[in-house]
C-alpha cells in the first residue's frame, strides 16, 4: 500500500502539481495497481522455457517458381511511375 507522503514524493520528482483530492485519488489508484503485481509472487519459477507455443519449428516449404505477373497490373496502383518503373522521390 502506497501512502500520501510516496504519492507528494513521485509528483515532486515528476514535477507534477497535485492537489489533495488528487493525491488521495492516486494513492488508492497505484494501490490497486501495485497489488496487481503481487500475481507475480505466484509465478512457478522452476520451470523450463518456453521458447515456442507449439513443437512446430522452422517449416519451409519447396521454392516453386511462377509467372510473374505483367508489369502493367504491377504498377496499375502506383502513385508515380516512369518508363515501366516506379518513381520514388530523390534522395541525395
Amino acid at each position: 500500500m502506497i501512502d500520501e507522503e510516496t504519492v507528494r514524493h513521485v509528483s515532486w520528482l515528476a514535477r507534477i502539481h497535485l492537489e489533495e483530492n488528487e493525491i488521495r485519488e492516486l494513492r488508492e489508484e497505484l494501490s490497486k495497481i501495485l497489488e496487481y503485481f503481487s500475481v507475480l509472487d505466484e509465478v512457478q519459477e522452476d520451470v523450463e522455457p518456453l521458447y515456442h507455443v507449439n513443437e512446430l519449428s522452422n517449416v519451409f516449404r519447396e521454392d516453386e517458381p511462377e509467372e510473374p505477373l505483367p508489369r502493367e497490373e504491377v504498377l496499375r496502383n502506383a502513385p508515380k511511375k516512369e518508363n515501366g518503373y516506379f518513381k520514388g522521390p530523390r534522395i541525395v
